[in-house]
């Protein structure tokens, strides 16, 4: 989750558009927190580079009522973010006018999810779903505190908890209970769900290895400090995750197994992002971090003006990141150049 303030911000080109004739496989949408690929990086990615990403200007804003920490989903040409005043909106992508907005009476800080003609968005009771095109309502499920950001497969949606510290996976088309799993402290990460296995983190310093199918423990890995607000990326067989106490780990996705952590100097509330064998990743001691993938190496980093709680998003050999110093950045892979 991402604090970027009271208004939504477009830059003048997205930089999840696609060249449709020539990947017909992808899309220009991002649909939840982390992308499908649960690695927060857009392979299809054409049109924004390294050479042209310098002009990005305002196109358009949005003023909410109050602060925007939920991170926007684009799917079908319509923004949709929730706010802390206590409204999810569907925003014309294109030009920033309101389509619809949702209110359920609480906070919005969790990122919405898209699928299957839906919105999947939590609030600070509630978990529910949203025709949409209409913003209609069309299930809730009740959780009684606040939700992370969700993620959906294979028709469940899958969301942690702060209220009673559980892990919920919901039937995606009526909101009916599958399964739940507590972890015993509170969850705030958006879980991964890759090859049939639920990766998340909570509060009292585990990451957890979950079957997606029937909420049964895989595995757990002990980082012995919070997990945050650092939701796990997961790729070509290993979770990356970042804790409260610095670290930035690599588990074997199969077992638990530590590989390598990589120390910042401040606290890891960014969520990764992988791509092409780099794991990049903001800190609270103002950096952002290009590591090796398999090794943990240092390659590059870069310090900002402000400690550095936004999750990267990669695509196109850039990658972007926001500030608390109130900028948003975009680097060149390779060498970390601004």
């Amino acid at each position: 989750m991402n604090r970027i303030g009271r208004v939504v911000l477009i830059l003048c080109a997205c930089f999840v558009s696609v060249a449709w004739g020539e990947q017909p496989t992808c899309s220009n949408d991002w649909t939840e927190f982390h992308r499908p690929n649960m690695q927060r990086w857009n392979p299809c990615e054409k049109v924004l580079n390294v050479h042209n990403a310098k002009s990005l200007g305002l196109k358009w804003s949005y003023a909410t009522g109050n602060v925007v920490i939920s991170s926007p989903a684009v799917a079908n040409g319509v923004v949709y973010v929730g706010s802390d005043d206590n409204n999810v909106y569907a925003l014309n992508a294109s030009t920033g006018a309101l389509q619809w907005s949702y209110t359920n009476g609480y906070i919005v800080p969790s990122s919405p999810a898209v699928a299957n003609g839906a919105v999947y968005v939590g609030d600070d009771a509630e978990f529910y779903a949203l025709n949409a095109s209409t913003g209609a309502l069309l299930w809730t499920y009740f959780t009684g505190g606040g939700l992370s950001s969700p993620a959906v497969a294979n028709g469940v949606v899958y969301v942690g908890s702060n209220s009673f510290s559980d892990v919920y996976a919901l039937n995606a088309s009526t909101g009916a209970l599958v399964w739940s799993y507590t972890t015993g402290n509170y969850v705030y990460t958006s879980p991964a769900v890759a090859n049939g296995v639920v990766y998340i983190g909570s509060y009292n310093g585990n990451v957890y290895a979950l079957s997606a199918s029937t909420g049964a423990l895989l595995w757990s890995y002990a980082a012995n400090d919070l997990i945050n607000y650092s939701s796990p990326a997961v790729a070509n067989g290993v979770v990356y995750v970042g804790s409260y106490n610095g670290n930035v780990y690599a588990l074997n996705a199969s077992t638990g197994a530590m590989l390598w952590k990589h120390r910042t100097h401040a606290h890891v509330n960014s969520s990764p992002a992988v791509a092409n064998g780099v794991v990049y990743v903001g800190s609270a001691d103002d950096n952002v971090y290009a590591l090796n993938a398999s090794t943990g190496a240092l390659l590059w980093r870069y310090a900002t003006g402000g400690s550095v709680f936004s999750s990267p998003t990669v695509a196109n050999g850039v990658v972007y990141v926001g500030s608390l110093d109130g900028k948003v950045y975009a680097f060149g892979l390779k060498k970390g150049r601004e």
